[in-house]
């Protein structure tokens, strides 16, 4: 790390060696390896491709100074708000909650962008960063640094965040819930289009019907994604398989794209500790999955989080949300989910269940009976996620409900926060 002050304006620390890990504390770490610019009102971050990738604000007008902006490869600005950190972490299962200037399930409440200072930064940070490169005497490394930030300027950042939608297929409407455990930090492959069901109270899917993608194209992906992310894959230790239910594709498409992944990506190199894979699935899916592929996931060095959209167990309620399924097929599916969680010590299976006011009673009734009455103990693995069915209308009697069946929960119970890409 080279770190230089000849300006009293301005403060470089390049190739900073943060976190390691992503761990869950209360107060901000900054896993990888990247590059600081701190002025007297500011803090940036930038990656090892020198584009702008955190900051935030130093003087008395911003929120919190345990607060952040986040830039994502999809050149979304996400602002990491503490949230009163106990309640937050009791919610969402991490000590900093991810607001959005995009519609999601707002389910806390709260709007930061709605703050001058916050929406401001949004808008202006690189005339910011424009004010501070007119300073004075730079060191000849601190100039390099400098003229490559400003060469990332909002129309080539968002240039790039287009070439990964072109690469992959479309932008990603909704992650894993799971990928909260990397910070939402990963690599996206899509090795399948759209997903089983189309249902009819999904905002978040599209109206694909499920193709599996040949593996020519999975492997044409992978060589782009290696070639957009470029310096900066030392920073990564995860991928993420879209569409919206990996899961149904045929075992060896699934293990070939993990693997060629991991490899290409060089995942097993990064700074950062272990290896992750997230990817959805669906009742049928998780049903009809043979055995022999998640002993073979279990093989593969660190993590494989699948996501399972169940929604209710009550036949009433799914019949309402249009998901042509029975609710003994969702019934049959938790217990697989359950099973195959105590097999394999590599792989977590999670599941999804919505929440609403005017939901029939007996959903929450049975739902009750599955994260409570299937299991004796508390379990390690296996989280229940739940989410509202309407978006941005914050609800205290929603949060009621959400805090009684965590309480009641044999399984860590979290709500799910839906974050694009």
């Amino acid at each position: 790390m080279t770190t230089a002050s000849l300006n009293t304006q301005c403060k470089f620390s390049l190739r900073v060696n943060g976190c390691t890990t992503f761990p869950k504390i209360s107060y901000p770490t900054h896993p990888g390896i990247y590059n600081t610019l701190e002025t007297e009102q500011h803090v940036f971050h930038f990656n090892l491709n020198n584009e702008i990738i955190r900051a935030k604000g130093k003087d008395k007008n911003w929120r919190h100074p345990h607060e952040w902006f986040k830039r994502t490869m999809g050149n979304d600005w996400v602002y990491y708000s503490t949230g009163g950190y106990t309640g937050v972490f009791e919610a969402t299962g991490e000590y900093y909650l991810p607001n959005f200037n995009y519609s999601s399930n707002n389910i806390i409440g709260g709007n930061p962008f709605k703050a001058k200072e916050i929406s401001g930064f949004a808008d202006d940070w690189f005339t910011f960063l424009q004010a501070a490169a007119n300073a004075e005497l730079y060191a000849p490394a601190e100039r390099s640094f400098l003229y490559e930030v400003l060469l990332n300027n909002p129309t080539r950042l968002q240039a790039k965040a287009q070439l990964l939608h072109n690469i992959i297929g479309g932008q990603v409407s909704v992650l894993p819930p799971d990928a909260r455990h990397v910070g939402y930090n990963l690599i996206p492959v899509t090795i399948s289009r759209g997903c089983l069901y189309k249902c009819r109270f999904c905002s978040v899917k599209n109206n694909h019907p499920f193709t599996e993608l040949p593996l020519t194209d999975i492997d044409q992906q992978i060589e782009e994604l290696r070639r957009l992310y470029s310096n900066d894959l030392i920073n990564y230790n995860a991928i993420y398989l879209g569409e919206h239910d990996a899961l149904n594709a045929a075992p060896g498409t699934i293990l070939h794209s993990i693997h060629k992944s991991y490899n290409r990506f060089g995942l097993y190199d990064s700074y950062l500790e272990g290896v992750s894979c997230f990817f959805f699935g669906s009742a049928t899916s998780i049903l009809e999955a043979p055995e022999q592929l998640f002993f073979e996931l279990n093989q593969i060095p660190g993590m494989v989080y699948i996501n399972i959209g169940l929604e209710s167990p009550n036949q009433t309620t799914l019949d309402q949300l249009g998901k042509p399924i029975t609710s003994a097929q969702v019934w049959d599916a938790f217990k697989r989910i359950q099973s195959l969680n105590r097999a394999y010590t590599h792989l977590e299976i999670s599941v999804n269940f919505i929440m609403d006011e005017n939901l029939p009673a007996a959903h929450y009734r049975e739902v009750e009976q599955l994260i409570r009455d299937t299991e004796f103990f508390q379990q390690a693995k296996g989280t229940v996620y739940f989410s509202p069915l309407s978006f941005d209308k914050p609800s205290r009697s929603r949060m009621f409900e959400f805090n009684r069946l965590k309480l009641m929960s044999r399984f860590p119970t979290f709500l799910y926060i839906i974050q694009r890409l």
